[in-house]
């Protein structure tokens, strides 16, 4: 059996996305976790202007680069609230890249790393 670049890559975002939620559980403050899962996804506001800019912002959001400098920071200060936004973030992405939305390109949204995505898939 052989499974495709992409199937991988979706099965370990999922892996990811779990084991973010069981990494913030353990910081008792988990009420927070699903009012916030969806925050990230303020980054598609580049999108308002033209499908370059949203691309851009978009994949800034949706990177880890983001939630490992927040994790650097909370390291830093010792800081439970930072531990959790940084978790929250990485579980965003992590869901996302399991439903099949990647980081995009310039061509449009629909257009990821891991394929296309919506009503124009092929």
């Amino acid at each position: 059996m052989q499974i495709s670049t992409t199937t991988l890559l979706r099965l370990e975002a999922g892996v990811v996305f779990a084991l973010s939620y069981v990494a913030y559980s353990r910081l008792d403050i988990t009420w927070w976790y699903w009012l916030l899962l969806l925050v990230p996804d303020i980054f598609m506001i580049g999108y308002a202007k033209n499908k370059k800019h949203g691309a851009l912002l978009y994949n800034i959001g949706h990177s880890y680069l983001v939630p490992a400098i927040i994790a650097l920071g909370a390291y830093i200060t010792d800081t439970k609230a930072m531990y959790g936004l940084a978790i929250i973030w990485v579980a965003h992405i992590a869901m996302d890249r399991a439903l099949g939305y990647g980081l995009k390109l310039p061509e449009g949204f629909e257009h990821t790393h891991l394929g296309r995505i919506g009503k124009n898939k092929l």
